[in-house]
């Protein structure tokens, strides 16, 4: 009798435990959700965090809200999250710097791994290389051929030091032996302006945000930096088909929660968060930002920033940069 007590209670303490494993699941949320963009309000990451949180709002019942914590090239934010309680409650949406800043800044106050629980690749898009119309430019093979003809004269500018606007005209550099000069701007609107208004010859920017000056002929689209061409300007070619073979540079943003965060909690997060990107509402709202849908498990995403941290890794060490 004593014996067979003993297994019944053990029995219906293990079921005790299995459930409450899966209810921990099935009750989230139980209060609001922040997710950090650590960005400030109004840019790509932030347009698509928005589009993603009225969804999971949506679709889970629970309160889903942005908290913008930008600064220090998206460090802070980070780091904010890897600091938080692994409960599902402070999650961390991020944009290509989260691959860029480990190589570039030595005092990184987290570890792109080890504090971090990966969700899922959310989108992913591209950028344009575009002259003023005033450079004697048309195509990627014009642009190494002046570049070489006026070594460290010509000037290209980007959204700030060390972003992904930044590195892609530096991997542009390492791949046809050119060299030129970088211009770091507060933003890629400022950039843009200074390239319309002749200051600069070249701005690298993201593809959405150049369909207007390009249409308006106030700027030269030279070529887009993905593996494919973007649909909005379908004449435009890519820089690996205009000559400069392999170079691929994707913009792309990301979903994470602490290092810590339940497997249950995860996995529902991921599943509604691949719910919500395949919807159509938001596969139109995306096409509109220039972004596609990527919705990757967790382990594939885990997989692809490990591969750009890598590329972004070796771009640096060539080019000697350094932010801090």
């Amino acid at each position: 009798m004593t014996r067979s007590f003993a297994r019944a209670a053990a029995c219906a303490a293990f079921a005790t435990l299995a459930l409450g494993a899966g209810a921990g699941a099935q009750t989230y949320p139980a209060h609001p959700v922040r997710i950090i963009v650590p960005f400030p309000p109004g840019g790509g990451v932030d347009t698509v965090t928005r589009l993603l949180v009225h969804k999971l709002t949506e679709q889970m019942g629970g309160s889903f809200v942005v908290d913008n914590r930008p600064g220090a090239a998206a460090t802070i934010g980070a780091a904010f999250v890897a600091r938080a309680e692994p409960d599902g409650y402070t999650l961390l949406t991020s944009a290509p710097e989260f691959s860029i800043n480990p190589s570039v800044r030595s005092k990184l106050p987290y570890d792109p791994f080890q504090d971090f629980t990966y969700i899922s690749q959310l989108t992913s898009g591209q950028y344009m290389l575009v002259s003023h119309p005033s450079v004697p430019v048309k195509t990627v093979k014009d642009v190494i051929a002046l570049a070489k003809a006026r070594p460290g004269q010509l000037n290209y500018g980007s959204s700030g030091s060390g972003g992904i606007l930044h590195l892609s005209g530096q991997l542009f550099q390492l791949m046809t032996g050119i060299r030129w000069v970088h211009v770091p701007f507060k933003g890629t609107g400022p950039a843009r302006q200074a390239l319309m208004g002749g200051e600069i010859e070249f701005v690298f920017a993201g593809t959405i945000t150049l369909v207007g000056p390009v249409r308006a002929g106030q700027v030269r689209p030279v070529a887009v930096t993905g593996p494919k061409r973007f649909a909005e300007l379908p004449d435009v070619p890519t820089i690996s088909e205009s000559g400069v073979p392999g170079y691929n540079v994707t913009g792309w943003y990301g979903f994470y929660a602490p290092a810590g965060t339940p497997a249950d909690i995860v996995r529902r997060l991921h599943a509604e968060t691949k719910r919500a990107l395949m919807s159509p509402d938001v596969k139109e709202k995306l096409a509109k930002t220039g972004n596609e849908p990527v919705a990757s498990s967790p382990e594939e995403f885990a997989a692809f920033v490990r591969a750009e941290i890598g590329k972004w890794a070796k771009v640096v060490k060539a080019t000697k940069l350094r932010i801090d």
